[in-house]
């Protein structure tokens, strides 16, 4: 007896404020045994002042399932655009603000 498994749909709502979205330069990851805490960071590199500009705390399984959605969709990125570098150089030169 085959059983069908209904896919039930979720509405997601976005406000204007969330949907304009932050940008950030800097994580930093730490966790407990029941959490993961991501801090999204904003670090400005004219006056190397840094600030927290989102927090996301998700249980250990979320955390691995961001991984895993996080790590296909860099490698759909790199077959389309060519490989991200690691850089570290490349990526300061970048992103040096100039007055």
């Amino acid at each position: 007896m085959s059983e069908e498994i209904k896919k039930q749909e979720i509405k997601i709502e976005i406000d204007e404020q969330t949907a304009n979205g932050s940008y950030s330069n800097l994580a930093l990851i730490t966790h407990s045994q029941t959490e993961f805490i991501i801090d999204f960071i904003f670090v400005q590199p004219q006056n190397g002042k840094a600030k927290v500009k989102n927090r996301i705390i998700t249980s250990p399984l979320h955390a691995k399932k961001f991984l895993q959605a996080l790590q296909d969709n860099v490698a759909k990125y790199e077959m389309r655009f060519g490989q991200i570098t690691n850089k570290e150089n490349a990526q300061q030169e970048q992103s040096k603000f100039y007055n």
